[in-house]
Parts: structure tokens; sequence; C-alpha cells
């Protein structure tokens, strides 16, 4: 019955919640908030969508720790390109990475985790080529970041999720 009524429940207590942290308190905004949180869980449970399978766990505090340092270490580096423009030559482009990774929750944790991170974003995958186009702020070489992408992400989602 409850699976009916609220079949992602901790989705609709997250979007609650964070209806609530967004707008001021008062009855009126819990239950709006309620509301939308409850339609959201069932556009979800419409879309069917499947339950991710992760193979290694432990993993994924590795993968945490990895990004986390990232996302630090790309804050300093795009502090540093934007206040301190004459210290060094930057150049931003956009490139293809090929990868290996084809599992959907992998491919959209990479998304996350290259968008969240300063100075690349994710753009479009193609899937039936399986390339990936970014845009980075500071190209050192189309090389050094597909190793990058490879080797630091890819190979650890890869183990995680297929």
């Amino acid at each position: 019955m409850i699976g009916r009524i609220l079949p992602y429940p901790l989705l609709t207590i997250s979007l609650a919640v964070f209806w609530m942290t967004i707008n001021s308190f008062s009855p009126g905004h819990l239950l709006l908030g309620t509301g939308v949180a409850m339609i959201a869980s069932w556009a979800m449970a419409s879309l069917r969508p499947p339950k991710p399978r992760i193979r290694n766990w432990h993993l994924l505090i590795k993968l945490i720790a990895i990004v986390i340092y990232d996302i630090v270490r790309s804050n300093i580096a795009v502090a540093s390109i934007i206040l301190f423009p004459r210290n060094r030559k930057t150049r931003a482009a956009f490139m293809t990475v090929p990868l290996d990774l084809r599992d959907p929750m992998g491919l959209a944790v990479l998304a996350v985790v290259l968008t969240a991170t300063p100075g690349s974003a994710w753009l479009e995958y193609n899937s039936s080529q399986g390339t990936l186009l970014i845009h980075v702020l500071d190209e050192v070489s189309e090389a050094h970041w597909q190793n990058l992408i490879k080797s630091r992400y890819e190979k650890l989602l890869m183990e995680i999720f297929e």
C-alpha cells in the first residue's frame, strides 16, 4: 500500500526537505512541497527506471575521495586562471574522448563528475560511436584529458558498475 502512495519514499522526503530549505517555513509551503515531492515520485515511478547494479560498493568510497580531491584542485586551478590571467596562457577547447563504459548509471555518474569539476563540462555522448564530447577551460593536451578521464574515472566506474 505504501509502495503505491510513495513509490520512492527517500526521493519524496528529500524533495520535501529541499523545498523547505529554499522556501520559508509555513504550513502552506510544507503542504505544497510535499505535494510536489509526491508528484515527482509518481512521475519517477511511471518512468520505471532500472535499479542501479553496483558490483563493488567499497570502490564508491575511493571514487568519492578522488572526486572531492579533484574538485578542490580544479577550483584552485580555475581561480588561478581567473585571478592571474597573465601568468599563464590558457586555451579553452572542445575534445572527443572515446569511452569503453556503457552502463547508463556509470555514464550518468561520469557526467556528474565531469560537470561538477570546475574547468570541464560534459556536452554530448554519442552511444553509437562510444564517444564523449567535453569542453575544457584549460586544454593541456587532448591526450592528457583522455588519459585523465579514462584512467582516473572510467576505469573505476567500470569496476563499480560493470
